[in-house]
């Protein structure tokens, strides 16, 4: 069997982020033909048409966007080995593209990428917030290193990726001073009362309804949010009783000058890192999981 040539990987590569064989060419310091010529062999010792034409645009085929997952994993291994044996040169910055789920506490968001920070001050650490499909599209172009959902990943076949378990955590209602009340008799006492809840699409929400319909609890929904600092804001203004997910508690009631009127671990909200690899490798994403699993979650 014929060794993979990493000049042709290379020359496949430029062009599939570049996007265009004459940007690859301005980056490669290479003749157009030239590259045309390498990305054939490499298709040909391939068996398969990796680049397809649409109008004047090269787009990956299927197979190309499997071979583009490989090619980004070996350069990233490859300087990775670099900067292990020489050293990361000075002003030089890792970067981390992260996904976050819109329904996520910024909160808890800021919890699970703060070891990251903590982890090397060379960091950089780009955030995206968006549903989970269009994270999961972003991630399987690989526009994003991972991406931090409160539930796995359903995506499409074309698409691989693999859910890594952060850990898990009951959940605390919250509200202002007016309804502070109501945490005597809870969990009964928000029957009737005024709720702000998640979007019905979001898995908390699900789970929610799920608890409210097995007590008989019947509270008055005041409103659906898709973006939970909205919601956070709504209820610091006394519009309804909220729920977070327990392990940002103390911060919750210090930020939004709220009290915790009940808890439920019956409720449960599970946090994953998704991403293509099933190993976690980039060191941003290790160290948000070992510190996630070690004392976010309570190990």
């Amino acid at each position: 069997m014929a060794w993979l040539n990493y000049h042709h990987l290379l020359y496949f590569w430029t062009v599939a982020r570049a996007g265009s064989i004459a940007k690859a060419s301005e980056e490669l310091h290479l003749a157009q033909p030239t590259i045309s010529a390498q990305i054939k062999l490499l298709e040909e010792s391939l068996g398969h048409q990796l680049f397809e034409r649409k109008g004047r645009k090269l787009v990956l085929s299927d197979v190309g966007r499997t071979v583009m997952r490989y090619a980004d994993e070996i350069f990233r291994l490859g300087n990775e080995l670099k900067n292990v044996v020489s050293g990361l040169p000075t002003g030089q910055q890792l970067r981390l593209n992260v996904g976050v789920l819109d329904v996520i506490p910024k909160l808890v968001a800021e919890q699970l990428l703060k070891p990251a920070l903590d982890a090397g001050p060379s960091l950089r650490i780009i955030c995206r917030e968006s549903p989970l499909p269009q994270l999961l599209a972003q991630l399987a172009l690989h526009e994003l290193d991972v991406v931090l959902a409160d539930a796995p990943g359903s995506e499409p076949v074309s698409v691989r990726s693999f859910n890594h378990l952060l850990g898990k955590c009951g959940v605390t209602f919250f509200a202002a001073q007016p309804l502070a009340h109501l945490r005597k008799d809870f969990p009964r006492s928000l029957d009737g009362a005024p709720m702000l809840l998640p979007s019905e699409e979001s898995s908390v929400r699900r789970s929610l309804d799920l608890w409210f319909e097995r007590l008989g609890i019947r509270p008055l929904i005041a409103g659906d949010f898709d973006d939970s600092a909205l919601l956070q804001a709504f209820g610091q203004k006394g519009h309804g009783i909220f729920a977070m997910p327990s392990i940002i508690d103390a911060e919750v009631q210090r930020q939004f000058n709220v009290t915790a009127i009940g808890h439920t671990d019956e409720i449960e909200q599970c946090f994953y890192a998704i991403t293509v690899e099933r190993r976690l490798r980039h060191p941003a994403v290790v160290a948000i999981a070992e510190a996630a699993r070690s004392h976010i979650f309570g190990g």
